[in-house]
């Protein structure tokens, strides 16, 4: 028995499938999953001495690679002076004044802990500021495990087959509204039947939890501009493209400006964080300036910020870095259609292979691809020591420290179980 089937026996006995958190476990692709021991660079190692080369990047927040010097260094200065104080820091200060002096539409922003709790307050402030209850979403989009957004949820809820989770109560459900991702008029739709009761649109601008699905052409033009004619704000859930796409995210990608925007992942550099932000009017309804009451105890963690803060600097001083990931992301996907017919898609450093050979643009279509044929897939690239998600419907993460060997190693492998694809 390997020392990772060994823990993963000892983990079932004391948390929940044996995992802090669900697609961990493996149950979509089968198998024992790996117990990490270290990682540097675009490699990891598990606990039995196997080396991967790692196309997860602890779900995104790695796009300089793991245990950057500069990132590392931060973390280390920060620890000597303590973990956590329950008081403001001028690192959270520092942070907010980077963010809101390069990002135009975050006027204000508020740090928080998670990219779920980012989600489930700017849901709240959005009704708080308009007075309003509804709020549409849309099928295949994963907010964070909040009530009301676990409702045809992605990611690791779509992976499992059950989008709408036990335990959320109908009427924390019975607000929230469904539209079609890429489909415009499932949207006026929606507006035209809940007229004056529409809080907000909250979407993944580029739909990063049902593998990688890009907006069409017009599509988030198009939300901005229900919003505005039916007085709903526009959130953009930026937990994955925040950072990724380029500085701005998203919204500077595809030029549209959301009025508030969620964040996670990049800004801590690897540590546990979120936050939310958008126009000075809106965030100030948040107490203890307003009335929409958010509080937490570890938000604006000094390590966090000073991981965020060293990550986001970097990005800053080293623009490069997006052509550079956005590049190798490119090659990869242009690399893998020419060993198979399989459906990729790609939006600069995120991509997604889909075992459907149909073109993948919403819940519908993603949901067509063979996860039985992914599962295999899988299992193939960790024998061969290529660490993808052990699950059909997340994205392939780009990061700095990927080299075109890497890809190049990567596709060798692919080839071995794909030519038939």
């Amino acid at each position: 028995m390997s020392i990772s089937e060994a823990l993963f026996e000892r983990a079932k006995e004391v948390m929940p499938g044996g995992v802090n958190s669900p697609v961990r476990a493996f149950r979509s692709v089968g198998g024992t999953p790996r117990f990490i021991a270290s990682a540097k660079g675009s490699r990891m190692k598990d606990v039995d001495g196997n080396e991967y080369i790692d196309y997860i990047g602890s779900w995104g927040p790695m796009i300089l690679g793991h245990c950057k010097d500069e990132v590392e260094t931060a973390v280390i200065n920060a620890v000597k002076n303590g973990l956590s104080f329950g008081a403001s820091t001028q690192m959270e200060v520092e942070v907010a004044e980077l963010i809101c002096k390069n990002i135009k539409h975050v006027e204000m922003i508020r740090m928080v802990s998670s990219g779920t709790e980012a989600v489930m307050s700017a849901l709240r402030l959005a009704r708080g500021y308009t007075n309003r209850d509804k709020i549409i979403k849309f099928e295949g989009c994963y907010h964070g495990h909040c009530d009301s957004m676990l409702v045809k949820a992605g990611s690791g809820a779509l992976t499992f087959g059950a989008p709408d989770s036990s335990g959320v109560t109908k009427g924390a459900a019975s607000d929230t509204l469904l539209a079609s991702y890429n489909d415009l008029d499932s949207v006026a739709s929606l507006f035209e039947k809940n007229r004056d009761e529409i809080a907000c649109v909250i979407v993944e601008p580029v739909a990063a939890n049902m593998g990688v699905i890009p907006p069409k052409d017009g599509f988030l033009q198009g939300l901005r501009e229900l919003c505005d004619q039916n007085g709903s704000l526009l959130i953009f859930d930026e937990v994955i493209t925040g950072f990724r796409l380029c500085f701005g995210g998203a919204s500077e990608f595809y030029s549209v400006t959301p009025d508030l925007v969620t964040y996670g992942k990049i800004i801590g550099g690897g540590m546990p964080v979120g936050a939310y932000g958008g126009r000075r009017e809106i965030m100030e309804k948040v107490s203890p300036v307003g009335s929409v009451y958010q509080a937490g105890t570890l938000s604006g963690n000094p390590i966090a910020m000073a991981a965020g803060f060293a990550t986001l600097t970097y990005l800053l001083d080293n623009p490069s870095v997006y052509d550079k990931i956005k590049a190798m992301g490119q090659y990869m996907a242009d690399e893998i259609r020419k060993i198979t017919t399989y459906t990729v898609n790609q939006v600069g450093s995120l991509l997604c292979l889909y075992f459907t050979k149909e073109p993948v643009y919403d819940y519908a279509s993603a949901i067509r691809s063979d996860t039985a044929k992914y599962a295999a897939y899988f299992n193939h690239m960790l024998k061969n020591h290529i660490y993808m998600a052990p699950a059909q419907f997340e994205a392939v993460f780009i990061g700095n420290e990927h080299s075109k060997e890497d890809i190049d190693d990567t596709v060798e492998v692919m080839q071995k179980i794909l030519k038939d694809g």
